[in-house]
């Protein structure tokens, strides 16, 4: 991914979200902001005190008339801290420019995502391409079989999860869960559009398939927002969402 062919160094947009690997990344930023005042902080997880000592410095007056670059870097991004930030990403600071790299950011919040320049490498597209075919399987299985799926996918992902929940990187469990929810939310939408004429054909059922539809859209919402808090269960709520799903055939 080449990162340089995003930025203009006379027209900086005030925050960019940069998705991948921070040892490819760093590198070609700390080139391109080379002789500016630079700020670079590298962390684990960006947790609520975090958000608050980076308002402070964000938000304090440079000592020249060189631009403040903010070259931020971490493996998961707490709810709590994403929200105590929202504003000051809102509205942007005079010659002050921020540079977060994330290894996923699906596990960000939509509203958080909305204030960046997002950057994302190519290779995303084809991956969020599997996913969705993944979901249209899940999507046409029996639930007892949707069980079974969501067992098998949780026992490959990495068993060295953080305990608490808060390590959301790119190989953990909770993000992986994210992105499969996004995709089942695609694969999902086209069915909703066309009622019983799309290419999922819902089989006799109790209610209305759209009726249905929604309790599942409203049910992944929870589950995705769930998942980015400590503490809940990523196997529970994939369950959750696997009841809600209406029951297609082929």
């Amino acid at each position: 991914m080449n990162i340089l062919e995003h930025l203009e160094k006379g027209n900086l947009h005030h925050a960019y979200l940069i998705e991948g690997v921070r040892e490819e990344i760093i590198p070609e930023l700390l080139k391109f902001t080379e002789g500016q005042e630079l700020i670079q902080i590298n962390l684990d997880s960006f947790k609520i005190e975090d958000a608050r000592n980076l308002k402070l410095h964000g938000l304090e007056k440079g000592y020249s008339d060189k631009k403040k670059i903010f070259i931020i870097s971490v493996n998961s991004f707490l709810l709590e801290a994403q929200n105590s930030l929202l504003k000051m990403f809102e509205e942007p600071i005079s010659d002050t420019h921020f540079f977060i790299i994330l290894p996923d950011v699906n596990v960000l919040l939509d509203t958080f995502v909305s204030r960046f320049y997002l950057i994302k490498p190519d290779s995303s597209a084809r991956k969020d391409l599997a996913e969705e075919k993944k979901a249209l399987e899940f999507i046409k299985m029996p639930l007892k079989n949707r069980i079974d799926f969501i067992k098998e996918l949780l026992a490959k992902e990495d068993e060295d999860e953080d305990e608490e929940g808060e390590n959301l990187s790119l190989d953990s469990t909770r993000s992986k869960a994210i992105k499969f929810l996004n995709a089942l939310e695609s694969s999902l939408h086209p069915s909703f559009l066309k009622n019983s004429s799309g290419l999922l054909q819902p089989s006799a059922g109790t209610f209305p398939i759209q009726n249905s539809l929604v309790n599942c859209f409203q049910q992944i919402f929870k589950a995705r927002e769930f998942l980015r808090m400590p503490g809940s269960s990523t196997k529970s709520l994939l369950e959750s969402v696997a009841i809600t799903i209406p029951n297609f055939s082929n």
